[in-house]
């Protein structure tokens, strides 16, 4: 900082007159050297008390003095991340490196004039503002400042609110130039009441780009029809820049309803099939379970039975645990320590018929857990002869009997009661 008045106070003599080039070549350094160091004697009080305190180094204090004045304090706080811990009552600052406050004045203040929707030269879109080109608060204006970010990433603005004026401008001086321009949102989210901003999902944007396959060029989006028009974007990104849309719901090209509510509707009933089938499948599966169970004769001991079925259900997940409590009407109850307990007390109480076939009943669960389910019930069906097919014959008819009836109630009408008194 000493050094920065030094080379302002040497600049602001009257005589002998000093240039920065003059002052780079008496101490030995560079232009770009000396205009950076100039530039310190421009920093906001808030960031000379900082740089003086040792909160910033002179990396953060440099990119600070290349902000205008009203953005430095912003920038300042950038520097800094908050981080809460349980034994302070207020949160700790932490020094965050340069290149983070690099990124952070990249995505916030400084803005790509190439981009730019509007005229850099027009002088009277913004007449305070005057044209871009002779601004002074653009980085291609002071090259020794910003002569490695210019290569980098272009000529850029340092003053984001008066860009947003311009933009602004441009976008108000187009559609009264052209009225018939389409207004459109990038933006997600419905847009205001009464808005004439057509939100995203009522309009295909037509891509300029060529389609790089043959399969991509079948894409509406690189399809024009008889309803493409100009459109403004007026809300979100790209504000101020012209697409070609198709904003018509009945295109049949961009806004293909029918054809979409055909797939849609043969999803649903893929879908629905698929759940039926597994429905029926499991319903199948527990009653084969039921009628092996049912085969199974008294041989072991009752304490030899316990002693078996206790280790096996240690060896399930919880959810085979549940499928067996419920195929024997065992319910939770919490005041008793959970289903573990509750199982447990039940096969205590439990005879020897009810606990063989508990026994071949976890057998049979354990085993589908580790290969094919179907494959297990199956052994399990031939081994204690089991008509399985009989038993999936009566679960199907149950379930198409259940359609039926659901049919014949959506199709009675609400009033029918009615008529027949």
């Amino acid at each position: 900082m000493e050094e920065a008045q030094g080379f302002r106070a040497l600049l602001d003599l009257d005589e002998p007159k000093y240039s920065i080039e003059q002052i780079a070549a008496k101490v030995g350094k560079t232009p770009a050297f000396i205009a950076q160091r100039l530039k310190l004697t421009d920093l906001v009080p808030a960031a000379v008390e900082a740089f003086y305190a040792d909160q910033i180094g002179v990396g953060h204090a440099l990119l600070l003095a290349k902000l205008p004045s009203d953005q430095q304090v912003q920038a300042l706080r950038a520097c800094f991340k908050e981080v809460y811990t349980a034994s302070a009552d207020k949160p700790a600052r932490i020094l965050l490196p340069v290149r983070n406050l690099q990124f952070w004045i990249d995505s916030n203040i400084l803005l790509i004039l190439k981009d730019a929707p509007f005229n850099k030269r027009d002088a009277q879109l913004v007449p305070a503002a005057g044209s871009c080109a002779d601004c002074p608060k653009r980085t291609g204006h002071n090259k020794l400042l910003f002569g490695d970010d210019l290569g980098r990433q272009g000529d850029r603005c340092t003053d984001p609110a008066c860009y947003q004026t311009k933009v602004d401008a441009h976008v108000a001086k187009s559609i009264a130039a052209k009225p018939e321009l389409v207004q459109i949102s990038t933006a997600y989210g419905a847009p205001k009441e009464g808005s004439p901003i057509l939100p995203r999902n009522k309009y295909t944007a037509i891509r300029d780009d060529r389609p790089k396959s043959q399969d991509e060029a079948k894409r509406p989006e690189f399809k024009e029809c008889k309803y493409t028009t100009e459109a403004i974007i007026t809300e979100g990104s790209d504000v101020g820049t012209i697409h070609k849309v198709c904003a018509n719901s009945t295109c049949p090209v961009h806004h293909p309803k029918q054809s979409t509510s055909r797939e849609d509707t043969k999803w649903k009933a893929e879908q629905e099939k698929q759940r039926k089938e597994q429905a029926i499948g499991n319903t199948t599966g527990l009653r084969v379970l039921a009628a092996v169970s049912a085969a199974v004769p008294v041989r072991l001991m009752k304490r030899d039975m316990l002693f078996i079925l206790e280790k096996l259900v240690t060896l399930m997940d919880e959810r085979r645990v549940e499928m067996l409590a419920k195929q024997h009407g065992i319910r939770q109850k919490r005041d008793e320590g959970g289903l573990p307990k509750t199982f447990g007390a039940f096969l205590r109480r439990a005879d020897e018929g009810t606990l063989s076939r508990l026994m071949v009943e976890t057998t049979i669960l354990l085993a589908a857990s580790k290969t094919n389910p179907a494959t297990v019930l199956r052994d399990a069906a031939t081994a204690y002869k089991v008509n399985t097919d009989a038993i999936a014959l009566k679960v199907k008819q149950e379930f198409a009997t259940k359609d039926k009836a659901k049919k014949l109630t959506a199709k009675v009408p609400v009033n029918s009661s009615k008529k027949v008194a």
